[in-house]
């Protein structure tokens, strides 16, 4: 009869009050402990801590951008760097892909920079600005791979207009950021304050340097996004140029390769890019992605002016070992 009791007890328990109770009496019956769910918690976070590790990127003893000093032996220079090493280290997907585009536009750029004789760092500006995305809009309507404002395109010699925007044309822009650097570093005798004018105007940089009295970058005071600037484009230097350093390990067939191409001048109007494309044996999209400058379906040119417009090279677009 006793049993029987227990047995129906058994019956209208819920299952998990059952399963406990049995466990219980199992380990009275045999002396046993019962389990520790926090013994177990804890050696399960103890595996994770030994299988997963974050490591402090290294800050270099010295460190230049454009063969200017930078002042690492000032907490806050270090700190600020140091942020953005830590930032563009672990936001690995984003930094992953700004390494595989490098690959294809420092190509275009470097030769550029070099001809104007403005310092290689720059294509980190570039990188920095833009993430080499080639059809790159900012909230504030700065466009291309650098990030010209119209206004500020029109003043360097880009066309910008409803067909055509030069902004988007890479070599281009490169030559008219090339202009405004010049001026820039003939105006501060810097190169670290021509990359901080890039971003914040000269009006801006003139206004706090007259305001903190002082004549280095490094000692201002600015706002969140110009004070970040450099410190982002040294952090990308850092990392792009050693990225085993950082923990990326990519190897070149994961790198965007450059695109092959040949040009060819059209001086007169142009009624549909998708029929233009197709009498050169490629898709309307290729044309485009190779020129992102061509901003409608058709090209009117009045003016009777002279474009000259890249067509991709015969499998220009086929990945390798995959024919």
């Amino acid at each position: 009869m006793e049993l029987l009791s227990k047995i129906s007890l058994f019956k209208v328990l819920p299952l998990s009050r059952l399963t406990t109770m049995l466990i219980l009496i199992v380990c009275l019956l045999t002396g046993s402990s019962v389990p520790a769910t926090d013994s177990l918690e804890n050696k399960s976070f103890a595996s994770f801590g030994q299988s997963y590790n974050i490591y402090a990127p290294p800050v270099p003893e010295k460190l230049s951008f454009a063969g200017e000093y930078v002042p690492l032996n000032k907490t806050y220079v270090r700190e600020s760097y140091d942020r953005e090493v830590l930032v563009n280290t672990y936001w690995q997907s984003q930094t992953l892909l700004l390494l595989k585009r490098a690959n294809r536009y420092f190509p275009v750029i470097e030769p550029i920079l070099k001809a104007h004789k403005i310092p290689e760092d720059f294509k980190y500006l570039a990188l920095c600005e833009s993430g080499f995305m080639s059809r790159a809009v900012s909230s504030m309507g700065a466009a291309g791979i650098w990030q010209f404002m119209k206004g500020a395109a029109q003043d360097y010699g880009l066309e910008v207009s409803n067909e055509i925007d030069e902004r988007y044309h890479i070599e281009k822009a490169t030559e008219a950021a090339c202009k405004y650097l010049n001026r820039a570093y003939a105006k501060y005798g810097s190169w670290t304050l021509a990359a901080a004018a890039y971003n914040a105007g000269s009006a801006g940089i003139d206004r706090q340097l007259a305001i903190q009295k002082v004549k280095n970058y490094y000692d201002l005071l600015l706002g969140e996004e110009t004070g970040r600037y450099v410190f982002r484009i040294l952090a990308l230097k850092q990392i792009v140029s050693m990225p085993s350093e950082h923990g990326f390990h990519v190897a070149p067939p994961d790198l965007y390769p450059p695109i092959p191409f040949r040009e060819v001048e059209v001086n007169g109007a142009i009624k549909n890019f998708t029929d233009f494309a197709q009498e050169y044996g490629i898709t309307y999209r290729e044309l485009k992605d190779l020129n992102p400058w061509l901003r409608d379906t058709c090209l009117t040119n009045s003016s009777k002016k002279s474009y000259f417009i890249k067509i991709p090279e015969q499998s220009a677009f086929t990945v390798k070992g995959s024919e």
